[in-house]
């Protein structure tokens, strides 16, 4: 069940300027979820890909198996899509299957990213990728105010109310088939929904998610 890693990451950050190489808890941010990678019992490298000098030589430096892409000046910029770099890498790569995870997700847990493995290539025979969620089950509304998922009138209590789920970005894992499959898509045309919980999904996107990230990260540092 081995798998390569895959994690892009970029120099310039658009909401929070150079957030991969920002400290976070005495390191750079990226190094907490590469962290986790590399102590998989399935993962057997990780593949940087990077536009970025400084997270290239830090990488090297600190991590003994880990692979860079160097990125090309087509895929650079802020609205690239995710999938065309994914595309290039997988170009690049001798493999077969692929985890792709974000430098944004230090929570994740190495015990998690191992479940994952084993239940999508347990299941290969009825999916063909698989996605992390988080599931919600709270009164959403569309922003004209109409409801999305309940009945105002029913009022339902939320406990009671069908769960939806939200695509938290902390992994896909895919093959090279299923990718050309769905027409380059990390989520394959047959996926498997993989839940986590809402504190280990976190994703940094603005200042506040890096202060509830950091203070969740210290007290299982501690613990």
């Amino acid at each position: 069940m081995k798998i390569t890693a895959l994690q892009p990451m970029k120099a310039h950050s658009e909401r929070m300027p150079n957030k991969n190489i920002k400290n976070f808890c005495g390191r750079p941010l990226y190094h907490a979820v590469l962290s986790s990678l590399f102590k998989s019992k399935y993962i057997d490298k990780v593949i940087i890909n990077t536009d970025s000098d400084i997270i290239k030589e830090d990488a090297i430096k600190n991590f003994e198996r880990v692979v860079i892409i160097d990125r090309p000046g087509e895929l650079q910029g802020d609205f690239v899509s995710m999938n065309d770099i994914i595309a290039y890498d997988l170009s690049k790569i001798d493999s077969e299957h692929f985890l792709q995870t974000h430098s944004t997700n230090p929570l994740l847990r190495t015990e998690t990213i191992d479940f994952a493995i084993e239940t999508y290539f347990k299941n290969l025979n009825e999916f063909d990728s698989l996605f992390s969620v988080t599931r919600l089950q709270t009164r959403l509304y569309w922003k004209d105010s109409s409801p999305i998922n309940h009945n105002p009138i029913e009022l339902l209590r939320t406990q009671d109310l069908s769960p939806v789920y939200e695509e938290n970005s902390n992994f896909y894992i895919f093959s090279k088939k299923s990718f050309t499959n769905a027409a380059g898509s990390r989520i394959g045309r047959r996926p498997k929904m993989f839940e986590i919980g809402k504190l280990e999904a976190i994703d940094i996107d603005e200042p506040e998610d890096w202060e509830i990230a950091e203070i969740l990260y210290m007290r299982r540092v501690i613990k």
